[in-house]
Formats: C-alpha cells, sequence, structure tokens
C-alpha cells in the first residue's frame, strides 16, 4: 500500500492557522496594535476602509524592524518574546504565539514599510497569500507602517460570512478599545472611511476612560486601590446610580491583558446586594497586577480567559475592596453612636427584683396541616400532599426552550377566557394593596393586578401603534439636554435613528459623540432622557441584523418600562378604573410585553375552599 500522510504546503498550513488566529477584521486589528505596543510605540494610528475588508492600516512609532526581522516576522513560530520553554510561563507582553502576521499575510494583501531608528533606510515589504513579492529599500519614518488590503480575498467562504459593516465596525472598535484602556500613556487616533472617531491623548486611567465613554461616565467612577502579596487590584466601579439593564462597559485586565472572568465579576456584584434592583449592572474597569507565574493565558485560543493559582483568595480580596470603595464613597445613612463619655449601666439593686421570663407554652401535637375540625392525628402527612409536588416529577418538569413564559405560569385562568368574560360584573370600587397591587371583584372571584406591569402593557401596545403608523407626538423642551455616545453606541445610534426618530425624540448631532435632545415624546416628564437614550440604543444594538419589528419592540418597551407607573404609587379609585379599562383593551391583558404575569384571579371556589 502506498503512503497516503504527507505534510501540508506552507500555505494551506498557514491559512488553517488563520482561522484560529485571524477571525475577522477585529482581529487583525487587535494583532497589529498590540505588536505596536510591544514595539514600544507612543503615538498609534489606526485606518480602516469598509470596516476592515478593504484597508486596515496601523502606523506606529516604535522601535521598528531591520531587514531581515522583517522578513522574519512573516514565518510561523516566529517571534522576539520567547526563547525557551519556561518564558511560557513569564509572559509579560501581548503576542507572543508567533502567527499573527504568518496568519494575516496568508489571507490578506500586505504592505509593510519599517526602520530602525538609527538606520538610514527602512525596508518595503510586499506579501500576497503568503507569497513574498517584493523586498526593496524605502525612504519612510521610524517605526512601521503596517497596510492590509483584501482581507480574506482567496478564501472567499470566510469573506462572505461576514457580518455588516456596521457589526464589523463595533467589533473592531470593542478591540480598540480593549487596548486603549488598558495603555493611557500611548496617543491613539481611530480613522474610519476617512473620519476621525476617536483621538485619544496620552493621559492618565481615569481620563482615558473618560475621553473614550463620555464625559457623564466621570462623575459616576468610584477609585479600587488595594495592595496584597497575592496581587494589586486598582480602577474604578460605577456608583449605584450607574446601573444599567444592559450595555454597562465592564473590564477586567490582568498585566495589561483583556480578560471575561464571570467568577470575578461576582465578586464585583456581590458589593452591589440591596442597592440594585435585579438584573441592574454597573460599569467597572478593574486592573489585575499579578505575577506571571501565577497565571496561565494560554487555556484560550484568543487568550481572552486566564487561570489563576490563587482564584478563590484574589475573589476574596476583590470582593472587599469593591466593598470597601462602595461604602467609603456612596452616601450610605449610618447609625451614629455616641462613644463619648461613659454608657449609662444601671447599679445593680437587689430589691429590685427582676421579673422572670415568660413562659413558652408548646403543643407537640400540633400539626399546621391538619384541618381545624378533624381529630388529632400526630405524625400523619397532610392530606393530598402528592398535589403540591405535581408538575416537578418526570418529563415535564422543564418547560422546552421554545415554550412561550405565558403557557408556564397559572394565573387561575382557563386557557380560553376572553378578556370580557373577566371583567364580567367589575366591581366600580377597588382596593389598591402596598402600592403595588389593585384589587377587584369580577365575576369570577378576586382579581389582582400587578399595577406597574398593567401600565407597562398599556404604554407598550400604544408605543408600537406610534411606530407602526410612524406617527408619535414629540414634545419641545426649553432647555435641550446634550447626551454622549461612545464611538460604538453612536454607530448603532446612526442606524436606529429612524426609529428613534418617530417615537418622537428630536436629536442634533453635535460632533464628538455628543447630541442635544431638543424634543421627546410627550408623557415623558421627569425621566433621565439621557439614561432613557443610552438604554435605547443598547437595547437596539442587540437586533442590529435584523431591525424593524424587532428594534420596534426593544425601544416600544425600553420607553414603557420608563414611563409607567413606578411601584408604590398611591392610585384613586378613579385612577384605579382607568387603568383597568386600559388594560382590557390591549390585546393580551394577561402578561406583559416581555412575557411576565400581570393579572391574578383567585377563584370564588379558592376562597371558599380556604376558609371551610
Amino acid at each position: 500500500m502506498s503512503d497516503i500522510i504527507q505534510l501540508l504546503p506552507d500555505s494551506v498550513a498557514n491559512q488553517i492557522a488563520a482561522g484560529e488566529v485571524i477571525q475577522r477584521p477585529a482581529s487583525v486589528v487587535k494583532e497589529l496594535v498590540e505588536n505596536a505596543v510591544d514595539a514600544g510605540a507612543k503615538h498609534i494610528d489606526v485606518i480602516v476602509v469598509d470596516a476592515g475588508r478593504t484597508t486596515i492600516q496601523v502606523i506606529d512609532d516604535g522601535k521598528g524592524m531591520s531587514a531581515t526581522d522583517a522578513r522574519l516576522s512573516f514565518e510561523r513560530h516566529a517571534t522576539s518574546k520567547i526563547r525557551q520553554a519556561d518564558d511560557l510561563f513569564a509572559l509579560h507582553t501581548m503576542g507572543f504565539r508567533g502567527e499573527a502576521l504568518a496568519s494575516i499575510a496568508a489571507v490578506a494583501q500586505v504592505e509593510l514599510r519599517t526602520r530602525l531608528a538609527d538606520d538610514e533606510v527602512g525596508t518595503h515589504l510586499t506579501i500576497s497569500g503568503s507569497k513574498v513579492l517584493s523586498q526593496e529599500p524605502v525612504a519612510c519614518p521610524a517605526g512601521s507602517n503596517f497596510s492590509i488590503e483584501n482581507l480574506f480575498f482567496n478564501v472567499p467562504a470566510r469573506r462572505k460570512f461576514l457580518k455588516s459593516n456596521s457589526t464589523e465596525l463595533n467589533n473592531i472598535l470593542a478591540a480598540f478599545e480593549r487596548i486603549v484602556l488598558v495603555n493611557p500613556d500611548i496617543a491613539f487616533t481611530f480613522f474610519s472611511n476617512d473620519t476621525e472617531v476617536m483621538n485619544l491623548r496620552a493621559t492618565g486611567l481615569r481620563q482615558r476612560i473618560v475621553d473614550v465613554f463620555g464625559k457623564r461616565i466621570n462623575q459616576d467612577l468610584l477609585p479600587v486601590d488595594v495592595e496584597t502579596t497575592i496581587c494589586t487590584i486598582t480602577g474604578f466601579v460605577g456608583k449605584p446610580e450607574s446601573a444599567r439593564k444592559k450595555g454597562a462597559h465592564q473590564y477586567f485586565f490582568v498585566n495589561g491583558r483583556y480578560m471575561r472572568h464571570p467568577f470575578f465579576h461576582k465578586a464585583v456584584m456581590s458589593a452591589f446586594e440591596r442597592l440594585l434592583p435585579l438584573g441592574d449592572q454597573v460599569p467597572y474597569f478593574i486592573y489585575f497586577d499579578v505575577p506571571a507565574e501565577d497565571i496561565d493565558v494560554n487555556i484560550h485560543p484568543t487568550k481572552t480567559e486566564i487561570k489563576f493559582e490563587n482564584e478563590q483568595a484574589i475573589w476574596q480580596i476583590l470582593s472587599a475592596a469593591v466593598k470597601e470603595s462602595v461604602g467609603k464613597f456612596n452616601d450610605i445613612t449610618a447609625i451614629d453612636f455616641d462613644t463619648e463619655g461613659k454608657p449609662d449601666i444601671p447599679v445593680f439593686d437587689p430589691e429590685n427584683r427582676i421579673a422572670p421570663a415568660p413562659k413558652v407554652n408548646i403543643d407537640p401535637q400540633y400539626n399546621p396541616f391538619r384541618r381545624a375540625t378533624a381529630p388529632r392525628q400526630t405524625g400523619k402527612a397532610p392530606e393530598q400532599w402528592e398535589q403540591l409536588y405535581e408538575g416537578l416529577l418526570g418529563g415535564d418538569a422543564t418547560p422546552s426552550a421554545a415554550t412561550p413564559v405565558q403557557t408556564e405560569i397559572d394565573l387561575g385562568l382557563d386557557d380560553d377566557e376572553a378578556s370580557d368574560t373577566i371583567i364580567a360584573e367589575k366591581s366600580p370600587v377597588h382596593y389598591q394593596y402596598k402600592g403595588c397591587y389593585i384589587m377587584t371583584a369580577v365575576k369570577s372571584g378576586l382579581m389582582i393586578i400587578d399595577q406597574h406591569r398593567a401600565h407597562v402593557r398599556i404604554l407598550y401596545d400604544m408605543y408600537m401603534r406610534q411606530l407602526q403608523s410612524k406617527t408619535a407626538a414629540s414634545q419641545k423642551v426649553l432647555f435641550p439636554e446634550v447626551v454622549q455616545f461612545p464611538p460604538s453606541d453612536e454607530e448603532v445610534l446612526q442606524r436606529v435613528m429612524p426609529e428613534i426618530e418617530r417615537l418622537g425624540f428630536e436629536l442634533t448631532g453635535l460632533g464628538g459623540g455628543s447630541y442635544a435632545v431638543n424634543g421627546v415624546p410627550a408623557g415623558l416628564d421627569g425621566l433621565n432622557v439621557s439614561s432613557l437614550l443610552q438604554q435605547l440604543v443598547s437595547n437596539a444594538a442587540e437586533g442590529l441584523s435584523s431591525l424593524g419589528d424587532m428594534v420596534n419592540h426593544q425601544l416600544a418597551l425600553c420607553l414603557a418600562r420608563n414611563a409607567a407607573i413606578p411601584v408604590g404609587q398611591i392610585l384613586t379609585n378613579e385612577e384605579m378604573e382607568h387603568l383597568i379599562n386600559e388594560l382590557f383593551q390591549c390585546e393580551n391583558p394577561k402578561y406583559s410585553a416581555d412575557g411576565r404575569p400581570v393579572l391574578y384571579i383567585l377563584r370564588q371556589s379558592e376562597i371558599e375552599k380556604m376558609l371551610e
């Protein structure tokens, strides 16, 4: 039998490696900018055309390369950072695998101009699909200038499955932000299609965060700073009032490298227990300085997951540091103890006898599950106890992911019970319980309505009708408010601007990601318009691939939640009557727009059974 195993050609091997290293244009930007940082650059320019499809150019003023190094840098496993295996466990730089430039050259057309500071002439290298086309001397500034054109030109399947330009540009900006946030001492500029998106001067860490995400975030940052023998943790966390449902800026960095770490995320959020509504997220920018030998960065191909040797100890340090920061800088009312002088302790008086503690009579035969009229039967299980566990056993215990939420919730209603039937013989008098629930008598029993969810349902339907009919009432504001968007959110804003304007917002661009809000939808008086718009854009970002109804749903739901009656607001009987009537004019009054129950009916038969 003839031999069938053979070595792959270098061009094919490089394309296979490129599939792991270069997943999209953002991967190219990340690798080239990290190389520029490692080269000691103090100013880095990034230029992209058509979200990186046509051109990606990275220019730096680092130390540059010699002619030999320039040629060798495009070979696989060529690196200046590793000399022996032990070096893998003491890494202090970004790129070290030696596959980035080789992978880029395998799937693109590359031009490199580079010069050492001490050399008079630089090197111009041209490569296409791993093939070196030319190498010649050239006059150029010190540093490196990489130009990547026609990415995936020889891998049409990969190019075909790239996302839209807006999505790919957002991915590039996300990768760019992760690098600039950890290198505030380096100046960066970012251009997209000849438009300057970012111009970041060299500055301190806090100012770099403000330059990237806008001036408004400055007032929400609380410093975190702790130094131990295990690690040093610095950075910032947001105040509780800066929390958002979605789109909060959350970053972990370890030794200058971005990482994701759900375990440490829980450590940060644990400091905000009972300070935030369920599901809200605060921004944070946390920087770890850990001995290189105590971490492993090779557990994930993209190096975004890192293993720590002392993970549990660092979790405790991080949690304590964030709690201290929140407790120190957040205005939380504390109990004021008067520690001046001696405490007033009464003198013992033998004549003044203290009454003995009252006796507690305990009935060991008492069974809370036994009917009051039934004879005592000690140790006997409650009647029909199996009903408590119905639905929890067998294959029906876990609902299918495709099943709507409302099919799994018992509202005390029949499946086909119509709205008119529910409110038949409705009482004209209603009772509000603890400012949260409206209770009213209906034909079938006692109806309990969540007033906030009911109003969200009503407003959601109204906003959806406005979006679909493209008519919404806009209310001019006397003093326009300025709202700031980071570059990544601004791209989303431009896509959903028509839908936002149909809702009744009027925005005027001021440049630099700032917009003046000249008009708001009628009925939003007293709301934080800036926060609302940022939340709208964050919600819409999840539906960029299919705007239309999905974005309309997200925008309408966000507006409804912010404009609805808050929990705890006291209502008059007339207001409760109006709310109930409006609710049952909705298409689906039983559930809110996000699938949560709005009402429950306690049947007359259930009430009678409980009072037997």
